[in-house]
C-alpha cells in the first residue's frame, strides 16, 4: 500500500486520511471517471459502496451505484448497477425529495443501458418511466438536461425500430 500511495500520490489515499465525507469521496471517484480514469473510479467507488451500505443512507447508495453502472466494461453489469441504484432510490428510507429528483435519470439510464444490449423493448418501458418520472422535475437546467436526454434517446429507438413510446 505504502508504494502504490508513493505512485499515486494523495490521490491514492482516496480522501480517507483527511476524513473526507462520504459525498466528497464520491465527487473524487466522478470526477477520476469523467477524466478517463474508469478502472480507478470503479475501484473507489466499489470500497464506497460497501462503506454506504453500512451506513445506510439511501442518496448516497444511489449515487454510488449509479455512477458505478457507468464504469463498468461488462453492459450486463452495467445494467445491474443501474437496478441497484433504482432500488436504491425506492427504499423506503429513499423518500426525500433529492433522492426522488433522481429518479428520471436513473430510469433513463436503464433505457439506455437496455438500449445498448439490443432489448429495445425494456428500453422503451424503461424511458416511459422516465418521461413520466421527468413530469415533476422543476424547469431549471437539470430538469431540461434530463428532458433532452429522453427525447435523444427516444429519437435512437425509433430510429432502431419500432414505435418510440410504448407504455409499461
Amino acid at each position: 500500500m505504502a508504494e502504490h500511495r508513493q505512485e499515486t500520490g494523495a490521490a491514492g489515499e482516496e480522501g480517507r486520511a483527511a476524513g473526507e465525507p462520504l459525498p466528497t469521496r464520491i465527487g473524487q471517484a466522478v470526477i477520476l471517471h469523467r477524466g478517463g480514469d474508469r478502472e480507478e473510479a470503479r475501484n473507489r467507488l466499489a470500497g464506497l459502496w460497501e462503506e454506504a451500505c453500512e451506513d445506510g443512507d439511501p442518496f448516497h447508495r444511489c449515487t454510488i451505484a449509479h455512477y458505478l453502472a457507468g464504469t463498468q466494461d461488462d453492459p450486463v453489469a452495467g445494467l445491474e448497477w443501474g437496478r441497484r441504484a433504482l432500488a436504491a432510490a425506492k427504499a423506503p428510507a429513499g423518500a426525500f425529495a433529492a433522492v426522488r429528483s433522481l429518479l428520471p435519470s436513473l430510469h433513463l439510464s436503464l433505457a439506455a443501458a437496455h438500449a445498448g444490449l439490443g432489448d429495445h423493448a425494456a428500453a422503451r418501458r424503461e424511458l416511459a418511466r422516465a418521461r413520466s418520472a421527468a413530469e415533476e422535475l422543476p424547469d431549471d437546467a437539470y430538469g431540461a438536461g434530463v428532458r433532452t436526454a429522453i427525447g435523444n434517446l427516444a429519437r435512437r429507438l425509433a430510429a432502431a425500430g419500432g414505435p418510440p413510446d410504448q407504455s409499461p
